[in-house]
């Protein structure tokens, strides 16, 4: 069984991704307030944005570490 495709992992990994975005954003903008940290709609999107690209790049090499390991 040949394991999942670079575009396959991509795309699971960019789904996987968009589907926390929404949730870390409003999560941004209601647990930092209650630590003491105010933050404005702009800086809880650039936040979310730089995590976003950050969880992206993580989820798609492991799922690639993963098939590869897999696959031998």
């Amino acid at each position: 069984m040949a394991g999942q495709s670079r575009r396959g992992s991509a795309l699971e990994a960019v789904a996987n991704v968009a589907a926390g975005l929404g949730v870390a954003f409003v999560a941004k903008l209601v647990i930092l307030p209650a630590l003491g940290l105010p933050v404005t709609l702009s800086q809880a999107a650039q936040v979310s944005a730089l995590f976003t690209l950050v969880s992206l790049a993580r989820s798609y090499a492991l799922r690639r570490v993963f098939n590869y390991c897999g696959g031998r």
